[in-house]
């Protein structure tokens, strides 16, 4: 399962790579909606630093939506879904892969807009570590739900708009969890953030655990 997964994870980094989907238009997109919503509270720092948390996680939830539409819009060409269903790839590892693909793409952009908070807003990233682990953990979470519902909505005729429907919901609690989180950590309350962290980490694997098993029918039914 393990090898499945890190060959699934390679391969679609590397069309990532190649394309530049991501740099070209994900990224932008995120700080495009960064610079808006900042834009809307204000120019001063006074208004922007008590919403730099959540601003900074709503783009990275709306940059989730089209991570995992392209994710499952390149197994869309020439039939590549139906010879991934034929590949005898073990559908955990398939599920497993494209997750840490996602994972890895999220963590990058989460970088970016990390970078943006401190240079638009002002905010000061005290409690790195806690920041890290918020990111490491929702990513995972956002990840995992994110294939699931790929792969469920990729079948339909409404794909590009039943998926948000579909996802934003579940999403809810992750970005909440991550909100708050960064908001101690950026707050000088990183001590009060372990209880949020607690629920990422448990919503993260709650959702890993549910794909691995459920991946397999869903591939599939789509």
């Amino acid at each position: 399962m393990l090898r499945d997964a890190l060959l699934v994870c390679g391969k679609d980094l590397r069309i990532e790579l190649r394309s530049k989907v991501g740099l070209n238009q994900v990224a932008p997109f995120a700080a495009a909606v960064l610079l808006l919503f900042g834009l809307a509270l204000g120019p001063t720092t006074a208004a922007l630093k008590p919403a730099a948390a959540g601003l900074f996680w709503v783009a990275v939830l709306l940059s989730v939506v089209l991570a995992v539409q392209r994710s499952f819009a390149i197994e869309s060409a020439d039939s590549a879904r139906d010879g991934l269903r034929l590949s005898g790839l073990d559908p955990a590892g398939i599920f497993l892969g494209k997750g840490a693909a996602i994972v890895s793409q999220l963590l990058v952009l989460e970088a970016l807009l990390a970078a943006g908070v401190a240079l638009l807003f002002g905010a000061r990233l005290d409690g790195a570590l806690v920041l890290l682990a918020a990111c490491v953990t929702a990513s995972v979470g956002l990840g995992a739900v994110g294939v699931i519902y790929g792969a469920l909505s990729s079948g339909a005729r409404v794909k590009e708009t039943l998926l948000p429907l579909l996802l934003l919901p579940v999403a809810a609690p992750v970005l909440l969890g991550a909100t708050k989180a960064w908001n101690d950590a950026l707050s000088g309350r990183p001590g009060q953030a372990d209880v949020w962290l607690s629920l990422l980490a448990v919503f993260a694997v709650l959702y890993v655990a549910v794909g691995t098993v459920a991946f397999g029918p869903l591939l599939e039914d789509a």
